[in-house]
């Protein structure tokens, strides 16, 4: 595969151009005029931040890419799939909730929200992966796998999983659903914490293959010869007895991303947006967010997600450290990578160059700038 093009703008701004103004040029530009909208389900898959966390894109972008979309043809919603572990966005009530907290909501967009994956996260479609070394199939949010076009608003930032979140970070581990989060953050199989067991039922009653039941003390306990790591028993628990066993590689997880992200985007047009402002060290999942590694670098596009993702890790690493921020804890010199500097057990390039290998684009890349 040859030379992606990255479409890159930086922050500037002058009367009759502002960043709003910018960001419609940038992606004209990088071609999105050229995808067939009329009449399309649009999904753009976004970040809505945990609360407390104050790094997460502005919805004021969303809103102007949904104008875009609407008026190319398109049916646009925003999404995103319900997280693993607990927190306010672990159901699809309190993620709406915790949206619209951050300022997403049908008024301010101009559009819906859907979360993807249903009210508990068990609202899925499996998704064929075509030469999936760990997935052979992917539990995809049922409204991201039943979109027509898939357009993703990424916050490039750091992660103490992955290195960094990006394009593949935001389409592969956050359109998944709960069980599909479980599947890429471990060897799938979960576990139950006895002392938070309640003695509810749910896990059993949701347990497709009757794995768990309730031991001697009324807690409940996992059969293993029986558990296919579905991760319902995670969906459903609400006492935070079934958890995830985090027992993945860094490389390992982030090859499953990759394989979730080729699902997502399999068959269907799809456009992606990075927006390298608020670097924050860790993921927007975090109810806080720490200062930004680097200053204010710009907004990017393509089509090809893998070249975006390493267009913007070039550009962070390009750019001059903060002051008084992780980096500076950690003595850091410049010219090494900042991510793994930052997370050292991470390595964000086997994501990328197991991406290539699924054939979901190219970490050769042209940055063109706008």
């Amino acid at each position: 595969m040859g030379n992606s093009k990255v479409y890159f703008t930086d922050l500037r701004t002058r009367p009759g151009l502002n960043l709003l103004d910018k960001l419609e040029r940038l992606v004209k530009k990088a071609g999105i005029e050229n995808i067939d909208f009329e009449n399309k389900f649009t999904a753009i898959k976004i970040h809505f931040g945990e609360p407390g966390n104050l790094a997460y894109i502005r919805p004021n972008y969303a809103r102007r890419l949904v104008d875009i979309i609407k008026e190319l043809g398109g049916k646009p919603f925003l999404t995103d799939a319900n997280t693993l572990y607990k927190g306010r966005r672990d159901n699809a009530l309190d993620h709406l909730e915790a949206a619209m907290e951050n300022g997403f909501n049908p008024l301010t967009l101009g559009c819906q929200i859907l979360i993807a994956d249903g009210l508990k996260g068990t609202d899925y479609s499996e998704i064929e992966i075509e030469n999936g070394i760990h997935c052979k199939t992917a539990k995809i949010g049922t409204a991201i796998a039943d979109a027509d076009i898939v357009i993703s608003m990424n916050h490039f930032k750091g992660h103490d999983m992955t290195g960094f979140g990006g394009a593949i970070k935001n389409l592969g581990m956050g359109s998944g659903s709960r069980g599909g989060k479980l599947e890429m953050h471990s060897a799938s199989q979960p576990k139950i914490v006895k002392k938070n067991c309640v003695s509810c039922g749910f896990c059993i009653r949701n347990c497709s293959q009757d794995a768990i039941s309730y031991d001697d003390d009324k807690k409940a306990e996992i059969n293993y010869a029986k558990c296919i790591g579905c991760g319902q028993c995670v969906a459903v628990c609400q006492f935070n007895s079934a958890q995830v066993i985090w027992n993945e590689s860094a490389d390992i997880a982030n090859e499953k991303i990759a394989e979730y992200t080729y699902a997502v985007i399999k068959g269907k047009p799809h456009f992606h947006i990075s927006f390298i402002m608020n670097v924050s060290p860790n993921c927007d999942c975090w109810d806080s967010n720490d200062a930004p590694i680097v200053p204010d670098i710009g907004i990017a596009a393509s089509f090809d997600p893998i070249a975006l993702d390493m267009a913007c890790a070039d550009l962070v690493n390009k750019a001059p450290m903060m002051k008084n921020t992780i980096l500076e804890d950690k003595c850091y010199h410049q010219g090494h990578d900042k991510f793994t500097y930052i997370h050292s057990n991470t390595n964000w390039k086997a994501g990328l160059e197991h991406g290539v290998k699924l054939g979901i684009g190219s970490e050769d890349y042209e940055l063109i700038i706008i």
